[in-house]
């Protein structure tokens, strides 16, 4: 009597493999929804049109007739308006959806190639006494910095690399952060890290090294502007005077499908790397 009494979408029975294809695919849809407006203006614009309907929702409960009528009237134009001033955002978010879909499909660029092309802009860079910041994004999203800098969206290359960090750019002094094999943007900012336990004799650049990897799991390629040292900070240590050879493996290892625990590795012999944690 009880399952008589339930409607009939309560009942299993109508939980079929279409049924739950269709819950999968609704589900999808609204968290590629909600990705792709993390951390935009259009998420506070969607919660202000989300407590609207509420309100709506309530005014037709209560039989509250004039703010029924007046919500009525008004909802239509208020999705006009969104796609009328967030027009810019909907279209990169289209198109940063149809880029990833068919990088997917059909890149041939591999990370293990992009990092090899770091690796060599590395070695110029210590070569050269040039200092550079590279930031790699792992699990954990760096949209919050990358917006702090100017976005590029360009694939991630040798001449690339060396045309950001030349001496005398505009983008010399900031981070460039790449996500798989594309540079998101440079001249980023990153949060230096606080911890006394790091050695003084590291300077600015590696203290924001050190730092963004204390608030996320990226890891980060960054070179001496004084003694041309290459270094790689991760889970808030840092390995320093890799070598091109010792900097290729580390990458390779951070970044493998199954990745170890999040301690950078030591070969006998090597410097240990200098620990940023309390």
């Amino acid at each position: 009597m009880l399952a008589a009494a339930l409607p009939p979408w309560t009942t299993l029975e109508h939980l079929d493999a279409r049924a739950v294809l269709d819950i999968l695919i609704i589900a999808a849809l609204i968290y590629s929804l909600l990705k792709l407006l993390r951390g935009t203006r259009a998420l506070q614009m969607m919660l202000a049109i989300l407590l609207l309907v509420l309100i709506y929702r309530g005014a037709r409960w209560a039989r509250l007739e004039m703010v029924e009528w007046l919500l009525t009237t008004l909802l239509p134009y208020f999705a006009i308006a969104l796609i009328v001033l967030f027009q810019s955002e909907i279209r990169r978010a289209l198109s940063r959806f149809g880029r990833n879909v068919f990088r997917w499909r059909f890149s041939s660029r591999s990370t293990a190639e992009a990092h090899g092309d770091l690796a060599l802009a590395a070695s110029y860079f210590s070569q050269n006494r040039i200092g550079a910041l590279v930031v790699l994004e792992r699990d954990v999203g760096l949209r919050t910095y990358i917006e702090s800098g100017i976005p590029l969206d360009a694939t991630l290359s040798y001449d690339l690399l060396l045309a950001i960090f030349r001496p005398g750019s505009p983008l010399h002094d900031g981070a460039a952060i790449v996500q798989a094999d594309r540079i998101a943007a440079a001249g980023c900012f990153l949060p230096l890290s606080l911890n006394p336990a790091i050695s003084n004799q590291l300077g600015t650049r590696h203290r924001a090294a050190i730092g963004v990897t204390e608030e996320s799991d990226a890891a980060v390629v960054l070179v001496s502007e004084q003694t041309g040292a290459i270094s790689l900070a991760a889970a808030g240590a840092i390995e320093l005077n890799l070598t091109v050879e010792q900097l290729t493996e580390r990458l390779a290892t951070l970044f493998a499908r199954i990745r170890p625990p999040a301690a950078l590795p030591t070969s006998p012999g090597e410097a240990r790397p200098q620990t940023a944690r309390k």
